[in-house]
């Protein structure tokens, strides 16, 4: 953990310049950066240090840093399992309500924060490419890592908006005014980062620290990408390749142990360490949890109509969902430790964990009607939870039935997650049925969200979402 503090000053001094950090990524200015990367990639270490930083951007970025403007909130709030204890704070309750509009800032952050992160994996693509330094092994190592946090935040700009522009180098004249190229291609560029990855990346995790993508990560991510887009079969074989990794990978029975600084059930965690702030835990733990002295601080609570269907006996429920008695509020419990200076860090972000991956081995094993292969895997889940099992209570239990179990369970199993449910909803097109019963303004154009505006306002050539 120490080492990614370790940061020197050519470094600094080149990411500074190098990965401009605003929060408008076509405002990225034309960078003369020759002698930047010369400096950044004229060795092992000083390459490292350049990937450690967008590691470290990640728990920055709006999008994925966990916190008011991200995936795991603004995605949350959009289906049906959170919503906003202050209906005043209107930025988050367009996403609430799903009537966003394209001036909505919280929108403009999400997009241009992934875009950012982009640029840097690019950068560094860049920066490797061009580098007669670097020893073969770094390279591809480097190559590997900047590729998965490329195609990872893809993944999310895709299912949020749509086509989107696909920008794939640092070229300023280009990338500025880019037009939106088609989801199919955004998800070909997607799988290819990913499968280069997780060809070129080795099984271990650099410094035993999970914040550090590897092998699996790349694989397990890709097998989330391959259920999305319906490839049953390729989304089983890609799952059980990281489920097979017992030696690595375990669902822990203490479910207060899921979410723990490398955890044996995460694949993949973001780290507030190498942040330079005084947050030395979690954005998730002070956006959930309702603190019990500074409860006016709250920002999001769980839905009851989501609690409700949480059986009487599951662990989930008693470990995972609490309840704040002045806020009459139940709010999410995964994360336990409030942000706070102190240290050691007890927590990391969670992105990628083993639960999932059974989950969309049971789903895809089900789709291709291997029903109980995907009952097996689907009990191992519920077993963790202390539940009846499927196979015990409804042996006879028909494909339909058993999907929709699957999709119920995901929702409890990976709640104020990343924005799972709202994702789920939209993949197996039943947004409107089910969100169309709470959310009185609900249109079938919402499963979108709006290009920001301030964008198309730079970029003509960005066309707006139906809708908006």
């Amino acid at each position: 953990m120490k080492s990614r503090l370790s940061i020197n000053n050519t470094f600094v001094i080149a990411i500074a310049l190098l990965f401009l950090s605003c929060e408008d990524f076509v405002e990225v200015s034309s960078p003369n950066n020759k002698l930047i990367q010369q400096d950044v990639f004229s060795t092992d270490a000083t390459a490292r240090s350049a990937m450690n930083g967008i590691y470290n951007q990640l728990f920055k970025a709006a999008f994925s840093n966990g916190s008011r403007s991200s995936v795991t909130v603004l995605s949350g709030l959009s289906a049906d399992n959170i919503r906003n204890i202050n209906p005043s704070n209107y930025t988050r309750m367009e996403f609430e309500e799903n009537e966003l509009i394209p001036d909505n800032p919280n929108n403009l952050y999400l997009w241009s924060s992934a875009y950012n992160i982009i640029y840097m994996a690019n950068s560094l693509l860049e920066g490797v490419y061009n580098s007669e330094n670097l020893s073969e092994g770094v390279k591809l190592q480097l190559e590997g890592e900047a590729r998965f946090i490329r195609a990872f935040s893809y993944f999310y700009l895709v299912n949020l908006y749509g086509e989107i522009p696909l920008l794939t180098t640092t070229e300023y004249n280009n990338n500025q005014l880019a037009s939106r190229s088609l989801i199919e291609e955004v998800y070909d560029q997607i799988i290819n980062d990913l499968e280069i990855a997780a060809d070129v990346l080795g099984t271990d995790y650099l410094n035993g620290e999970r914040t550090n993508v590897n092998k699996y990560a790349a694989t397990a991510l890709l097998s989330r990408v391959n259920l999305h887009l319906q490839n049953w079969e390729d989304a089983e074989s890609l799952s059980s390749q990281v489920i097979a990794e017992t030696g690595t990978y375990q669902l822990l029975d203490n479910l207060n142990d899921v979410f723990l600084v490398n955890s044996k059930e995460a694949i993949w965690q973001i780290s507030p360490i190498g942040d330079g702030g005084f947050i030395s835990n979690t954005n998730e733990a002070s956006m959930f949890l309702i603190h019990p002295v500074f409860s006016f601080v709250a920002s999001i609570q769980l839905r009851e109509t989501f609690v409700e269907i949480f059986e009487e006996d599951d662990l989930r429920f008693n470990n995972w969902i609490s309840y704040h008695n002045e806020e009459e509020a139940f709010f999410a419990y995964k994360y336990k430790v409030w942000n706070t200076s102190e240290f050691p860090i007890e927590e990391y972000s969670m992105v990628l964990r083993l639960a999932e991956q059974y989950l969309i081995r049971a789903e895809a094993r089900a789709r291709q009607g291997n029903i109980s292969g995907a009952v097996e895997d689907l009990d191992i889940i519920r077993s963790r939870a202390g539940l009846s099992l499927i196979a015990d209570t409804r042996p006879d239990i028909s494909q339909e039935e058993l999907l929709d179990v699957i999709i119920e369970e995901r929702r409890k199993e990976l709640f104020a997650e990343w924005g799972h449910r709202w994702l789920d909803l939209k993949r197996i097109n039943k947004a409107g049925e089910v969100l169309g019963q709470s959310k009185p303004m609900w249109e079938e154009t919402d499963v979108y969200y709006p290009i920001p505006a301030e964008e198309r306002r730079k970029n003509p050539n960005l066309d707006q979402n139906d809708g908006y």
